[in-house]
C-alpha cells in the first residue's frame, strides 16, 4: 500500500489536545488491518536496514507501532514511560513539548551496553520526545540505532532537533 493509500486512514482533528494544534488522528489506519500491517512493514525494513537489536517505544502510541515490531522482528521491547510507571531502577529525562513539558522514563537496565535500540512512535513533530528517548537510550548505554514514527508533520522540524540520529516516516505532512 502507497502512502497516499495510507493517508486516507489518517484523520484531522482540529483543536486537540489544545486549541491551535491540528491532530493526526492514527484511529482509521489502526482499524483497517491492511492499512496497519503496511505501515508496520515500512517500519520494519528500516528496522532491519539500521540494524536493530532492540525496539524501544514511547508510551503510549509507539507501543502500538513498536511492540508489534519487536515481535516480527524477534528483537526485545523497550518501553519509555511516562513518570511514575516503571517499578525498578530508572534513569529519567524532562523536556518541552509543543504544547507543555513532560517526563520520560526508562529501566536503566533495558538495554545492554552499546545495544542498537530502534526508537519507534507514531508521530514526529517537534522531536522532543524523540530526542528525549534517543537521550534516555543512551543514558543506559545503549546506541540509537534510528528511528521510526508512522507520521511526520515536516512542517515543524522535528527531525532537526534528531540530526545525529536516522530518522524514517512512512506519512508526511507539510
Amino acid at each position: 500500500m502507497r502512502a497516499m493509500d495510507l493517508k486516507r486512514f489518517v484523520r484531522d482533528i482540529a483543536d486537540f489536545p489544545v486549541p491551535g494544534i491540528l491532530f493526526r488522528d492514527i484511529t482509521p489506519l489502526l482499524g483497517d488491518g491492511a492499512a496497519f500491517a503496511a505501515v508496520l512493514a515500512a517500519l520494519e525494513r528500516d528496522a532491519r536496514a539500521r540494524e536493530a537489536e532492540a525496539i524501544v517505544g514511547i508510551e503510549s502510541r509507539g507501543f502500538i507501532f513498536g511492540a508489534p515490531l519487536a515481535v516480527s522482528l524477534g528483537l526485545p521491547f523497550v518501553p519509555v514511560r511516562k513518570p511514575g510507571k516503571l517499578p525498578a531502577a530508572r534513569m529519567s529525562l524532562e523536556y518541552a513539548l509543543e504544547y507543555g513539558e513532560s517526563q520520560l522514563d526508562i529501566h536503566a537496565d533495558a538495554l545492554r551496553p552499546a545495544q542498537r535500540a530502534y526508537i519507534v512512535d507514531d508521530l514526529l513533530a517537534t522531536g522532543g520526545t524523540a530526542r528525549a528517548a534517543a537521550k534516555l537510550v543512551e543514558l543506559v548505554g545503549g546506541t540509537v540505532a534510528g528511528a521510526g514514527f508512522a507520521i511526520e508533520l515536516t512542517g515543524l522540524d522535528g527531525r532537526g532537533k534528531l540530526s545525529e540520529y536516522a530518522v524514517y516516516s512512512v506519512l508526511q505532512y507539510g
